[in-house]
């Protein structure tokens, strides 16, 4: 008889409402019994772990899709995402990893053939503000930054992050000196530099006075030799990539890049001179170098050739050899104008 009785499994959409229910009670109630508190805590992280598996599946089965649409579904439906960003500070650890895997997976749920995720941030991007603080939170940076990187997958909430006044935050959390969160927030600053190549194109060319002033000043010449090095990496794909060839062309004609540019080409690390010397390319195949370049380029001419000429790098690369021959007879042609 007593088989009879056995509960009917839940829906995945029945978890998501009572796991926005839980997330309520977290957010309102602050003045309940202990026991009571800690009962509906636990049957809230029980939920998590529940909506976790459905969309990752588990070392048994993998996940079905029409439970993970329907659990989309009823997700972005109400405003169960601002909860769980609101709530995210009063779960226990394992509670904040696995709701940070459910946001991130919800960002690739494609409901006939629509992600909702996005439809939902459009009109919601206000919470994209809290993720970006987030990075001044110690306990919650990790979470909220690995949320934001899946969030900016969408282009329009990636356009959103980089007009924000906030972007400018992100040369000062890159040099925050708990290094595990400098660097996640360096891994979201590549991501919204490089992902969408139009809204990235737009936005330099609109912003590159301010962007690049605070680039050369507080991350190429850093003190810190990781982000000197990233900073150096990351400039040479944005200026490389063919959808910034306009910012490029002006990035090369100012001769405090050039100097910035030189002293990173003498540095000691190995790994900090290959990224420089890649972005230092650019200024000596600049067909129409502006006078006072040629000048800088002219006056250490010597200087540039044997550096060039010394600099060699670990490991056979054809194409570094024939870019850096490029450059020394580029150097070695150029006369001052008179």
């Amino acid at each position: 008889m007593k088989g009879l009785f056995k509960s009917k499994p839940r829906t995945p959409s029945e978890i998501v409402r009572q796991t926005r229910d839980l997330l309520l009670f977290v957010d309102r109630n602050t003045e309940v019994r202990e026991s009571k508190r800690e009962e509906k805590m636990s049957e809230l992280y029980k939920n998590i772990r529940e909506l976790k598996q459905i969309l990752y599946g588990n070392s048994e089965s993998e996940p079905v899709s029409e439970a993970c649409a329907k659990l989309t579904q009823e997700f972005f439906k109400e405003d169960t995402l601002r909860l769980v960003i609101k709530c995210l500070p009063k779960l226990n650890l394992e509670a904040r990893k696995d709701a940070t895997q459910i946001v991130a997976n919800l960002q690739r749920q494609a409901v006939q053939s629509k992600l909702i995720a996005s439809d939902y941030l459009e009109k919601n991007m206000d919470l994209m503000n809290t993720l970006m603080v987030g990075y001044e939170n110690t306990d919650m940076a990790l979470h909220y930054g690995a949320m934001l990187r899946e969030c900016i997958r969408h282009q329009i909430v990636a356009k959103y992050v980089l007009n924000s006044p906030r972007m400018k935050k992100f040369f000062d959390y890159i040099q925050l000196p708990n290094f595990d969160i400098a660097a996640d927030a360096a891994a979201t600053f590549k991501e919204l530099l490089t992902r969408h190549k139009s809204t990235v194109a737009e936005f330099l060319s609109k912003n590159y006075e301010w962007f690049f002033a605070e680039y050369n000043s507080k991350l190429l010449e850093s003190s810190n030799y990781i982000t000197r090095r990233q900073a150096a990496k990351l400039l040479g794909d944005m200026l490389l990539d063919r959808s910034n060839s306009a910012v490029m062309t002006q990035y090369v004609s100012s001769r405090d890049n050039l100097r910035i540019l030189m002293n990173l080409l003498r540095e000691s690390s190995k790994s900090i001179q290959i990224e420089a010397f890649h972005v230092f390319k650019l200024f000596a195949a600049n067909q129409n170098k502006p006078a006072d370049i040629v000048g800088i380029l002219v006056a250490n001419k010597s200087k540039i050739l044997r550096l060039l000429d010394d600099f060699k790098i670990d490991k056979e690369d054809e194409q570094f050899e024939a870019d850096k021959a490029q450059v020394m007879r580029e150097i070695a042609a150029l006369e001052l104008r008179t």
